[in-house]
């Protein structure tokens, strides 16, 4: 279980989520939901251990274990996986030595006596995964996302997502910046992704996802506030009324005009 215990954050004196409590269990998916500036991504990239975000009380466990003074890569290693809304661009390291390096520490993390694959056997192993999502082997010898179009980028958070196979899966905006062909495939991928041993977490607007993956558990930011949690209703909820809290409480007497804010 991935669990977070009355978290507020702070960016440069000024707390941007407040007092937040909720928790994820393996086998299930979520959905984060609320308007932009919400602090849904905030609250993504706390838990992955960003040090921008400063966190001002309680805890988060992963598996009862207070991760809030581990660093990201000790978080990585306890199966915390963060996909970007903006994947980031980085010259000078190939992307077939990041996926090596980081598919060996994910090795290592679970026998310190595994010996490092060597760059030979890696790549006859990701040949299976290269193929499932439709990569060019030659994309391996390429800098890590450089000159990637948006679409080719998320293939390859998918492709690290099948390498590392971590508990808990926070994908910020997984659709943004995809045609609706795209769209289709990686929600389609990550529907065969998920499993009983980890948990799918999605900051999204886009509830065209229920379509190949059904939803546990939502919860919906405001300000920095979580003010909703439901199951899988309240995203019909939403999308007939918003995030109106007037409406989706008082549904029968919903005034759209004088009642929605």
């Amino acid at each position: 279980m991935l669990k977070i215990s009355n978290i507020s954050v702070e960016i440069d004196s000024k707390k941007i989520v407040d007092n937040i409590s909720m928790s994820f269990n393996l086998g299930q998916t979520y959905f984060l939901l609320g308007k932009n500036w919400s602090g849904k991504s905030s609250l993504a990239f706390t838990i992955a251990g960003h040090p921008k975000y400063k966190i001002s009380s309680w805890e988060i466990t992963v598996e009862w274990e207070n991760i809030i003074q581990l660093s990201p890569d000790k978080r990585n290693k306890l199966g915390i996986f963060l996909s970007f809304q903006n994947v980031p661009e980085i010259k000078w390291i190939r992307l077939s030595e990041y996926l090596r390096t980081i598919y060996n520490a994910s090795l290592q993390t679970k026998n310190p006596d595994t010996k490092p694959v060597s760059p030979f056997l890696f790549k006859r192993f990701i040949g299976q995964f290269l193929t499932e999502l439709s990569i060019p082997e030659n994309f391996l010898d390429r800098d890590l996302n450089v000159g990637f179009s948006g679409w080719e980028k998320r293939k390859i958070e998918l492709l690290q997502i099948k390498l590392l196979n971590p508990k808990y899966i926070i994908l910020d905006e997984i659709d943004s910046g995809l045609d609706i062909d795209a769209f289709k495939i990686v929600a389609s991928n990550l529907a065969k992704i998920k499993n009983e041993n980890n948990t799918l977490i999605f900051i999204t607007h886009n509830f065209n996802l229920l379509d190949y993956i059904e939803v546990d558990w939502v919860f919906v930011l405001e300000k920095g506030e979580l003010i909703d949690s439901w199951d899988q209703k309240l995203v019909e909820k939403i999308k007939k009324f918003g995030y109106c809290s007037y409406c989706n409480e008082h549904e029968d007497n919903c005034d759209l005009e004088t009642k929605c804010t």
